[in-house]
């Protein structure tokens, strides 16, 4: 299981979405997605943009979630919790996975098949990925779609599902970001997302297009600023460095201490 690492995972099907055409980042998500998801009066402002940088404010519930449920402030009783003012869209970052899940639940409308498959042959198959990971969502999960149920695989697992993936496989997809789209003599991902995912939001230097950037609060001492990566629970990580060619898979490691590995690594390799 690698938690939030999926996010990069999933950031990377919205860049597939990118690249061909199907979505435009500051479009409203209403115009595309049909259904009651994005049509409150707030709710209809949030772009792709919104979602991808986790600024989105999105408001309501999503395969039985309230948007409020995950993560919330505490000290708050749950009326409270419903009746909290939301910002405007763009306006604010919080790390939220039932919005992170809306991003894929959004993204399955878009591509009308699973994105696990889409993910298998648009990226992990080119790059030789073996066959043992596999993409979740959770029990309620699932949502039709011109006549056939598919499963919106979540984000990042705070309420079940995820990525179950093997470290090798890990660092085949990092090399593809640290080769910047390219495998062997193939593009798979245009340079243009790459260079998105590392421009920090708005309202987080560390955080881009659900890749963390070596920038702001989240900084890593004494190494270079253009290293960005995914990260999950429990000290899950695929690090780009593009600096000294290097990308490093961790599991496991304690999450205070990366930095310091990290600055050991590149140090070694000098």
């Amino acid at each position: 299981m690698t938690f939030s690492v999926t996010k990069s995972y999933l950031s990377t099907i919205a860049g597939i979405a990118y690249d061909y055409g199907l979505i435009k980042l500051n479009d409203k998500v209403h115009k595309y997605i049909q259904d009651e998801k994005f049509d409150s009066e707030h709710n209809r402002k949030i772009t792709w943009h919104h979602l991808l940088n986790q600024s989105s404010e999105w408001s309501g519930i999503l395969f039985g979630t309230y948007d409020w449920a995950d993560r919330p402030q505490k000290n708050l009783m749950i009326e409270e919790l419903k009746n909290q003012k939301l910002k405007l869209p763009g306006s604010n970052y919080k790390y939220n996975d039932v919005r992170v899940n809306l991003l894929s639940y959004s993204l399955l409308n878009i591509f009308k098949k699973p994105l696990s498959k889409i993910l298998k042959e648009k990226i992990m198959d080119p790059i030789g990925a073996t066959n043992s990971w596999k993409w979740y969502g959770y029990k309620d999960s699932k949502i039709n779609i011109d006549g056939t149920e598919i499963e919106s695989v979540s984000g990042g697992g705070h309420f079940g599902g995820g990525m179950f993936i093997n470290s090798e496989d890990h660092a085949r997809f990092g090399l593809l970001f640290l080769r910047n789209g390219m495998w062997k003599n193939r593009r798979l991902i245009s340079s243009n997302w790459i260079k998105k995912i590392q421009v920090s939001s708005e309202n987080n230097e560390s955080y881009g297009y659900m890749w963390w950037l070596n920038k702001g609060d989240r900084k890593w001492n004494r190494l270079p600023k253009n290293i960005y990566y995914a990260s999950g629970f429990g000290g899950n990580y695929i690090i780009i460095i593009p600096d000294s060619d290097l990308v490093i898979v961790a599991r496991w490691i304690d999450s205070s201490k990366i930095g310091e590995f990290i600055k050991l690594v590149v140090e070694s390799h000098i």
